[in-house]
This record gives C-alpha cells, structure tokens and sequence, in this order.
C-alpha cells in the first residue's frame, strides 16, 4: 500500500511538471463546474493564481460577456466538442482575457464527468486590432497645423504639397519628435484621398508574430485560432496607410511588403489569392536610410521603391527661429486644456530654449511647456523655475561645462602667449601636437557640416553633372542623390 501511494505521488509529480512545461493554458473542471487542473501558463494567460481558481466554481471567478457562458460549462452540460472558438470573459479583478479554446468533454462510463480545455492567448491581438479600427479616424491634421515660417520647414511643406497631386509613396525621414506623421496625414489631407481612410501603423510597436497578420489579414486556418480577417491594407482600400518606423519591420516583411508596392495586391496570411488593392503607401524612419541598409535594417531595394517621393524633415536645432513661434502655440494649447491664461515666457526661458540642442525636437519642446504649465501657480509668464526639474538640471550641467571649456580656452590662450614670448624657446613647430582648442558644436554637428561643404565643393567642380560627382566621390548616384536631397543643395 505505501508503495502503491509513493507512485501515485510521484505520477502527480510527473503530471503537474508535464503541465507546467506546456506552452499552452489548460484547465479542466468536475462535473459541477469546479476547477480540478490549472496549470501555470493558464495562470499567466488570466492574470490568477493558481489557488484563486483551484476548487472553485468558474462563476464564482470569471465573468462572461454578452450573457455568454463558459465555454467549458457548455461542454459539461450538453457534452458538446468545440474547436478554435473565440471567447472573451473578465477575471475576478475585471481585467478582459481573449483565448481561441479547444474545449473538449470528459466521458467516463457514458457520463460526462468533466471538461478540459487547451487555451491560446490573444488578449493582445485583439486589442492591437481594437487600436488600428481607432486609427481610421486620426488624420487630422493639415498642413496649416504646421507651426514655423523657417526657409528649411517651408522648403518640406512645399515640397510637401507637391506630392498631393500624385499617389506615389513617400518616405519621411526625420529624427524623433520632429512631426513626421502629420506630414504623412497633412498629404493624406490635401489628396484626392482625402475622404477615404487613413490607417497608421508603428512597426516597432507590435512583435514579429503578430504584424505580419495585423498588416496584410489572415486565412481561416492559417494557424490555429485564425479567423478570416481583412489586413490593414484592405481597411485602407482607397485611401493611405502609414508605416511608422519601417526600419523596424522584419527583412523578411518588408520582402512582402516589396511586393505589395510592386504588385499592387496582397495576400493575406494562410491564403493562396492575390487581392488587388488601391492604396497609397506613407513610410517614416528615424534615421539616414543609407546606415540602415548599411547595417541591415532596410533593404535597398524597398529604400528606393519608396523613396519615390523623399522628404528630409528638418530637425529642431536647425530651426531654431521656429521656437519662439512654437512655444507660443504650446502655451495656448495648454491654456485651452488647463483652464490657465499664460501668456508668455520670460526673456532667460527664452534664450535658455533658443541655445538648446533638442535632442528630442519639437516633442521634446511641447513636453517642457507643458510641464512648466503644471508648475505655474496664478503667475501668467514662465520662468526659469517654472521649467522641469530635470530641464534645469541640464542647463546647470551644460553651464558648468561651458564654465570650466571658458576657463581652459582662457588658460590655454595664456600659455600659448606665454610661448610665443619666448618662454619656450626650446618647443619647435615639429612638436605641436593636435591642438587642444576646444570646440563648440558637437561632433555629429561637424560631420554634417563637413559633408555638405565637401559634396558642394565636388558638385561645383563637376558643373552639377552627378555622375561624374559621384564618381569622384567614389558612392553610388542614388547614395549621392540622397544626400543632396539630405543637406538641399
């Protein structure tokens, strides 16, 4: 007897890892709806413990939408068999869980003495889903929602404009913050697309797994739990579908996504059709697309298929007479929403904003206005100690910096009198090494700076013909072309 009991203590053992290690939720219940087996991952999938729904009745735990009834018990009771069924229901903290079930009854002896269901997860799915049908409605914005009068953001918003007139694809390139998508909706707005949808996706916001099913639909069967399920490109039928970030979709996606722009059709996932659509293809990318397919980020060939139309969106150091007009337009968007009647900043604020690098470009500066909105007490002008706290920490850091480079320039102006008075007669012009003058412009800064001086340098000894530019600068025409679209030479 005890050896027959230590067998079945180390069966349960065996059978609880087995159920443990398995990738999918189970969970059986009695005859009476009672949870007897739930295993860790379906304890993940519901967001429970396992001894919140051990021994316990599913009513008791899990609440079922739409009058609906738990799946499991409908098989207990009527003993039916249901196979990639589709359920949402609520745990006990009211949190919603979507599942695709296999749900299967337990028959012993012609009674039905339980049930078992195996789980998949798709509470993320759906909700990815739910967002993009919200999509539909976000282009909003016009190309009068473009705040700034600088030559470099007018030079994008006419060239902008232009590419209304056609249904070419477009890519935008622009660092973060620098309002790349309402560009991508003021030419949405400004088309003869205008009416139809516009649906805007960000490829680094969704995992591999799921995107390639959310951007071009899937097939009844495809794999289990999927559904006959239009893609993002069919709900755009007609009108403009944005890819936010397409250096960061899959090589292998943007193979497919090639093919959409090629083929003008897609295929949904699991299918063997081509379906023909109608829709204008917007990209961004937060970085020179030349590092990106250097380093393998964004195929080349997709580069040029849609970089048809390219716009360079200038960012916010390079701008700066665009800041006072900004700010202005931040203030008077946080006075609507705050209730407030702030009416300026004060001339430090201003100054302290115009010799910012603005890493984070006009986000970053809407972020700053708003925070020091939610400083300002009845006062009706910002101030410096109104900004973030973490802004002005900066600036403290930056002016110490630029305190001890003042400080290093003055002493170095000093030794280099003190050398050309004789002090060092022994020091010959062989020994100088690389000067210690401190710089005030970043190294990025410089090599911009360097490149556009050294390709208009090149153009003009090439009288403009690009081939022989390119040439001479050993690079391809199109690596060429871009970057004289890049500085607008």
């Amino acid at each position: 007897m005890t050896e027959k009991k230590h067998d079945t203590e180390l069966m349960n053992i065996f059978f609880q890892r087995i159920l443990d290690e398995i990738d999918a939720g189970v969970h059986v219940v009695d005859g009476d709806g009672k949870t007897v087996i739930y295993n860790r991952k379906m304890a993940e999938i519901e967001d429970m413990k396992v001894e919140e729904v051990l021994d316990k009745s599913l009513r008791e735990v899990f609440s079922f939408e739409h009058n609906e009834d738990s799946r499991l018990l409908e098989a207990v009771q009527k003993g039916v068999k249901i196979e990639n069924a589709k359920q949402t229901y609520y745990n006990n903290q009211g949190q919603e869980i979507t599942t695709i079930n296999h749900t299967i009854p337990i028959v012993h002896n012609r009674a039905r003495i339980g049930a078992m269901e195996i789980a998949r997860d798709v509470t993320r799915l759906e909700k990815l889903i739910r967002e993009n049908r919200h999509h539909r409605e976000d282009a909003r914005y016009t190309f009068d929602s473009i705040i700034g009068s600088s030559r470099q953001i007018a030079d994008v918003i006419e060239a902008s404009k232009r590419a209304t007139r056609t249904s070419s694809s477009v890519l935008i390139i622009g660092d973060t913050g620098t309002g790349k998508e309402l560009f991508a909706q003021s030419i949405h707005n400004g088309s003869d697309r205008a009416i139809r949808p516009f649906i805007s996706q960000n490829c680094a916001a969704i995992p591999d797994s799921l995107i390639e099913g959310i951007l071009f639909g899937t097939k009844k069967g495809a794999f289990t739990g999927a559904i006959e399920r239009p893609g993002l490109f069919e709900q755009a039928e007609g009108g403009t579908i944005l890819l936010d970030e397409i250096n960061s979709l899959d090589i292998s996606l943007q193979a497919k996504l090639l093919r959409v722009l090629q083929e003008k059709s897609v295929r949904r996932v699991g299918d063997t059709k081509d379906q023909n659509i109608d829709v204008r293809i917007i990209a961004t990318i937060n970085e020179d697309p030349i590092d990106a397919i250097a380093s393998g980020r964004l195929r080349k060939d997709l580069y040029y298929r849609l970089g048809v139309v390219s716009l360079f969106i200038p960012p916010l150091r390079e701008r700066q007479s665009d800041i006072p007009d900004l700010i202005h337009f931040f203030i008077e968007k946080y006075n609507d929403r705050f209730g407030m009647n702030v009416k300026n900043v004060d001339e430090l604020v201003l100054q302290k904003l115009l010799q910012h690098e603005w890493p984070g470009n006009v986000r970053e500066l809407e972020h700053i206005i708003e925070g020091a909105m939610n400083l300002i007490e009845y006062e009706d002008t910002i101030t410096f100690h109104h900004l973030p706290i973490h802004y002005r920490y900066k600036l403290h850091m930056i002016e110490n910096i630029e305190g001890q480079k003042k400080a290093a320039t003055e002493e170095d102006s000093s030794l280099n009198s003190n050398l050309y008075n004789g002090h060092d007669v022994n020091r010959t012009k062989q020994d100088d090494g690389p000067s210690s003058a401190l710089v005030n412009k970043t190294l990025n800064q410089y090599l911009e700076e360097a490149e556009y001086n050294f390709i208009k340098a090149a153009l003009t000894q090439n009288q403009h013909n690009i081939t022989k530019t390119a040439l001479t600068l050993g690079m391809s025409r199109q690596n060429l072309q871009y970057r004289i679209k890049k500085h607008n030479l």
